[in-house]
């Protein structure tokens, strides 16, 4: 297990590093990390919620109307602190396949050398056959898997908790169509200001948290 995951994250954070298999990226390479934040539902509340005040917590209704729910794709762009993102009804391959084409159909990706997507181990993207339909459909498209359960190494995950909560909690929107145009427009926002994440775990971090673990495991005989 712990070889296979030192080498599947040692890829991913050598990536963040700008190198690849031992070289360093080129101006014209690009990293993205992608993934899905599932069933964002509408819930229209029976009451408004109330905001804090001096004296009170922030007050919710726990009744609520289900307006439905719907999937929210995302590519972040680690070196250019950009994000580009869906609204879909559900995950799946095809509306992966409609976020990679939303991004490498426009530049800088559509010119670009290479552009490597960092991806979990979900349905939508899973395994060597999901590695060969980004080849065949995007052939400067390299398809990059974090290791399963590490779900901390996508960077992207970042850019989902902040959605969550700037976004979606306390989830009192009134249909579908209002929690589409809210994340559009706090994507449109986050776009305006962002730079990238100050991420500093490398590969000798990795290796130093790997050589801690193997010390506490016990011995084989």
């Amino acid at each position: 297990m712990i070889p296979t995951f030192a080498v599947k994250a040692g890829q991913v954070l050598d990536l963040y590093a700008r190198t690849w298999q031992g070289e360093a990226l080129s101006p014209g390479d690009y990293v993205i990390s992608a993934e899905e934040k599932t069933s964002i539902q509408a819930r229209c509340r029976c009451h408004p919620s109330l905001p804090p005040g001096r004296a009170r917590m922030m007050r919710v209704n726990h009744e609520y109307d289900r307006g439905g729910a719907l999937a929210y794709l995302a590519a972040y762009d680690v070196h250019r602190a950009r994000v580009f993102a869906r609204c879909e009804p559900s995950t799946g391959i095809v509306p992966f396949a409609n976020l990679v084409a939303q991004v490498m159909t426009q530049q800088p990706y559509a010119s670009a050398h290479r552009v490597f997507w960092i991806v979990d181990n979900g349905s939508s993207h899973r395994g060597q056959a999901s590695i060969d339909r980004m080849s065949q459909a995007w052939p400067t498209a390299t398809l990059v898997h974090t290791p399963i359960h590490a779900s901390w190494v996508n960077q992207v995950e970042i850019y989902f908790s902040i959605v969550q909560r700037k976004v979606v909690t306390p989830n009192d929107f009134y249909d579908l169509a209002d929690v589409q145009a809210r994340l559009e427009a706090f994507q449109d926002l986050y776009n305006f200001a962002a730079r990238p994440f100050n991420w500093r775990y490398t590969r000798t971090d990795l290796e130093a948290t790997l050589k801690r673990i193997a010390a506490h495991e016990p011995a084989t005989t």
